[in-house]
């Protein structure tokens, strides 16, 4: 994998001090525009191109934020953060997915060791945490995408809050029930990534992973036929059931994001735990093509490189495809969580990479299991 340059992001002043632009956790790309989001609030923010004469892309900004709880009703308010963990953009919607986790203190410097262990034993629940949003895109008056409540019968809504979020529905779920009560960081359930195609969500967990095995959900949303702010899971396959599991090799790691290339998933793995690397993105080619729950061995899936990471700095946690570079492979823009103090800008922004993926022959093909 080629780190071909890096692009600046600008931020306004409100979200540079909401630390957005050192916590990002998504991005999609939709036309000229970014969409990304961090995980300390409860916003998705809009980023346009500029380009140099040439017409290459030299950065992004003119940031204008979305504030979720205009849209549709946070469980908890909008004052709380939904921890956005995942973006998706297909047939003019945007979806985005939190991280349907619970978390444990942290211990800080200077803490007591009573103190320590106190917070240790301290597991914490935010409801914001656990929603999936669909919001209508629509064209502006400047013909940029933008996100509105309405667009003729089109509306905002919500899966989630009503004991019917992603996490509700996995109560039975003979993989992922234990793992319900566990903290993010624990191995615990942690949705990070989603993706779009046709009718079908892809969400990937970066925890649990089971014995090596990463876990991908998939859902079919739709409109709820008696609230339109709200969404339910139609059922996927002929069995009725709301969901899929699929379970993935790669070699211990989790989910960090997902991206859609065609029929195929880009995923971009890293280590369920808190631990820094390693980082890699893999391809499952002709995944939108499974009808069945799928077991993916590691012959199935296709490595195309490894990203940088740093000691406590510099995690990848967004990929979204640019384009398809005219000499092969696949250029893909990468934003970081925690990035290194040499990605920061002297006008408040963040470098994100672009990357070359190299191409391969198609890797085999998933078995259904």
């Amino acid at each position: 994998m080629i780190v071909e340059r890096r692009v600046e992001l600008r931020f306004g002043a409100e979200s540079r001090e909401a630390g957005t632009h050192t916590n990002l956790s998504a991005v999609r790309r939709d036309g000229p525009c970014l969409w990304v989001a961090g995980d300390e609030t409860a916003t998705i923010e809009r980023l346009t191109a500029t380009t140099d004469a040439r017409g290459r892309v030299t950065g992004y900004g003119g940031q204008r934020s979305v504030a979720l709880a205009d849209l549709v009703p946070l469980p908890a308010g909008p004052g709380e953060e939904a921890d956005i963990e995942g973006l998706a953009c297909a047939g003019g919607w945007l979806w985005a997915v939190g991280s349907h986790s619970l978390k444990r203190k942290k211990i800080k410097p200077g803490h007591s060791p009573a103190k320590a262990r106190r917070r240790l034993a301290s597991i914490v629940r935010e409801d914001n945490r656990f929603i999936l949003v669909r919001l209508p895109l629509a064209a502006g008056a400047d013909g940029l995408p933008e996100v509105v409540r309405e667009d003729g019968g089109r509306t905002a809504a919500v899966l989630g809050g009503r004991g019917d979020s992603i996490t509700d529905l996995l109560g039975d779920d003979p993989h992922l029930a234990p793992f319900l009560s566990i903290p993010s960081k624990d191995n615990g359930i942690d949705i990070e990534g989603v993706a779009a195609h046709g009718d079908r969500l892809y969400i990937g967990l970066r925890g649990p992973v089971l014995r090596g095995w990463a876990v991908l959900l998939e859902i079919r949303p739709e409109s709820h036929l008696d609230d339109p702010s709200r969404l339910r899971l139609a059922p996927v396959g002929d069995g009725g059931e709301p969901y899929r599991t699929h379970l993935l090799d790669l070699g211990g790691l989790g989910i960090r994001d997902l991206c859609p290339h065609g029929d195929d998933l880009l995923v971009l793995t890293g280590p369920s735990m808190d631990l820094d690397g390693p980082v890699r993105v893999v391809r499952w080619p002709e995944a939108a093509k499974a009808d069945a729950a799928c077991v993916v061995p590691a012959d199935g899936l296709e490595p195309l490189g490894d990203l940088p990471h740093g000691e406590g700095t510099d995690h990848a946690e967004g990929i979204g495809v640019l384009d398809d570079p005219a000499g092969g492979g696949i250029r893909l823009l990468v934003v970081y969580d925690s990035p290194a103090p040499g990605r920061l800008t002297s006008g408040g922004g963040v470098l994100a990479d672009i990357v070359t993926l190299g191409g391969r022959p198609a890797a085999p093909a998933a078995t259904p299991g």
